[in-house]
C-alpha cells in the first residue's frame, strides 16, 4: 500500500508453506446456494460450450503465495472446464498505475486491490459496483473489518480476499528477565512501563522498533494509536479529525517513545521488514507488524530468536477497556469496468474467496470468515497461537481513511508525521497541516 507505500511489500512477505490440502465437498453446496444473480452483474457460468478466457492481475507475494493462486486457478479450471484463467503477477509498487491504466480498455477481468483503493477506483469508475453479488452471500459471516475493506459510501467495489492486520510481538526471554508479563501490556501506558523495565533490566538499549520510515508503514502504526486512543481519521461527512483528540495523543505517544529512549531512533527510516530484522536479531523486545512476522522470527534460518520464545498478542488499548483495533491491510478482489467476461470473473472471485478454498489455503492467508476460525485444518495450517489472537483482533479493525485522493493525501501525512517525530515540529501542528490534503477532496 510506490516507495510512499512500502509497508506492502514488507508485509506481503507472507508466510510462505504451501498447503496442499483437498477442498471439500461442501464448496460445491457453497457454491451452489450462492449462485442467482441479477441481470445486471449475473454471477453464472458461460453458455455450454462457450469457451472464455479470463486475464487476471494479482501481487507477488501477497498474502497467498504465486504457489497459491496457481493452486485455486487449477481447481477453478477444473470445476469450470469452459473458463481458462491467465494470471499476471507484479510487485505492489506497479499494482496500482497497472489497474489504473488498463482497467478501462478490459485488458484485466480481475485485479487485485487495496483497500485503500475502493473511494479512488469506485468513484472514478475503474471497477464495478458489484454490490448486488456480494450481497447475495452470507456477508453476516465474513469479520466485519475485512468486509468493509471492499466498501465505500455503502457500496461494494471488490470482495475481502487478502486479510491483514497488525498484532504486537514480543520475545518473551526479554521480558521473563525484565519481570514484564502479557498481562503488563494491556494498555499503552502499561506498554510504557513495560518498556521502561525491559530497558533497565532486559538487557537491550531500545526496547520497541516502530517501521516509522516516511512512507505507508507510518501511516499504519499511526492509525493503530489512533484507534487505541479513540480517534477517527474522519467524520462521518468526510472531513478530517485527526487532527483532534485521539488523533493528536497518537501522535505524541509515538513521540515520547523516541523521547525517553524506549524506541529505537532507527525507527524513524525503518519499514516492517527492517523491524523483523530488529526483533530476529533480539536488538528490541517488542513491536507492531504483520502477521508475516510470526513466521519469520521462528525461523532459524533468520531468526536467533527462538520459536517458543515469540509472543504474538492483541495490540494494547489506550486506556484500560478501552478500544484495540488492528490497523486493516486486506485487500480485496475487483472487477475492471472494462472487463467483458462480468460473470465468468464473479464465477472466479466468488470461488477463490469461498470458506472451502480459504480453509484449504490457511498456512500463507488467514481466512474472512469467521466460522473458519474453529475448523481444525485452519487452527492446524495457521497454528493455533496466530489464529487465538487473530480471532479477538480481526474482529475490530481500523481502516485508513477512505477518500478519493488517497496516495497524495497520505504522502501528506507521512511527511508531517515524520516532521513531528524527527521534532521539526509539534504533533498538533503537524496534524493541522495534514488535515489540509484531506479537506481539499471534501466537496464543499
Amino acid at each position: 500500500m510506490p516507495e510512499g507505500e512500502t509497508r506492502e511489500p514488507a508485509r506481503r512477505l507472507g508466510r510462505r508453506e504451501f498447503l496442499s490440502a483437498g477442498v471439500s465437498s461442501s464448496l460445491a453446496l457453497y457454491l451452489a446456494a450462492c449462485g442467482g444473480s441479477s441481470n445486471k452483474s449475473s454471477g453464472g457460468a458461460p453458455a455450454s460450450g462457450q469457451q472464455v478466457t479470463l486475464h487476471n492481475l494479482f501481487q507477488q507475494q501477497a498474502g497467498y503465495s504465486a504457489d497459491d493462486v496457481a493452486g485455486m486457478t487449477a481447481r477453478f479450471e477444473k470445476a469450470n472446464p469452459n473458463i481458462k484463467v491467465n494470471n499476471t503477477l507484479v510487485s505492489y509498487e506497479a499494482l496500482h498505475d497497472k489497474i489504473v491504466s488498463a482497467a478501462p480498455a478490459g485488458t484485466y477481468d480481475v485485479v487485485l486491490g487495496d483497500c485503500i483503493w475502493p473511494a479512488e477506483f469506485g468513484s472514478k469508475g475503474i471497477v464495478r459496483d458489484i454490490s448486488d453479488l456480494v450481497k447475495q452471500l452470507p456477508d453476516n459471516q465474513i469479520f466485519p473489518g475485512a468486509i468493509q475493506m471492499a466498501q465505500y459510501k455503502g457500496k461494494y467495489y471488490g470482495m475481502p480476499w487478502i486479510l491483514d492486520t497488525k498484532y504486537m510481538y514480543a520475545n518473551e526471554q526479554l521480558l521473563k528477565k525484565a519481570g514484564v508479563t502479557q498481562d503488563d501490556v494491556k494498555t499503552l501506558p502499561d506498554l510504557v512501563k513495560s518498556l521502561k523495565a525491559i530497558k533497565a533490566k532486559g538487557g537491550v538499549k531500545y526496547p520497541w522498533m516502530g517501521s516509522w520510515a516516511q512512507a505507508e508503514a507510518v501511516v499504519c502504526d499511526y492509525a493503530q494509536f489512533l484507534g487505541a486512543f479513540g480517534g477517527k481519521f474522519l467524520d462521518p461527512s468526510g472531513k478530517p479529525l485527526f487532527n483532534q483528540d485521539g488523533g493528536v495523543q497518537a501522535l505524541q505517544f509515538m513521540k515520547s517513545l523516541l523521547d525517553q529512549g524506549l524506541a529505537d531512533p532507527a525507527s524513524t527510516s525503518a519499514l516492517e521488514a527492517d523491524v523483523l530484522k530488529a526483533f530476529a536479531q533480539g536488538r528490541i523486545a517488542m513491536n507492531l507488524n504483520w502477521t508475516f512476522q510470526l513466521a519469520g522470527a521462528k525461523d532459524p534460518k533468520q531468526s536467533k530468536v527462538s520459536g517458543d520464545g515469540v509472543t504474538i498478542m492483541h495490540t494494547p488499548s489506550g486506556t484500560s477497556g478501552g478500544p484495540a483495533p488492528g490497523c486493516n491491510g486486506g485487500q480485496p478482489l475487483m472487477i475492471t469496468s472494462g472487463s467483458k467476461h462480468v460473470n465468468e470473473a464473479w464465477q472466479f472471485i466468488k470461488f477463490i474467496t469461498s470458506a472451502p478454498v480459504q480453509n484449504s489455503f490457511a498456512k500463507d492467508s488467514l481466512p474472512i470468515w469467521s466460522g473458519s476460525y474453529e475448523n481444525p485444518k485452519v487452527v492446524d495450517a495457521g497454528g493455533k497461537q496466530l489464529v487465538d489472537v487473530a480471532k479477538t483482533q480481526l474482529v475490530d479493525m481500523i481502516l485508513r481513511p477512505q477518500v478519493t485522493n488517497y496516495n497524495s493525501a497520505s504522502q501528506a501525512l507521512q511527511v508531517q508525521i515524520q516532521k513531528a517525530l524527527l521534532g521539526k515540529t509539534d504533533p498538533q501542528s503537524a496534524l493541522n497541516s495534514a488535515a489540509k490534503a484531506f479537506t481539499s477532496q471534501v466537496p464543499g
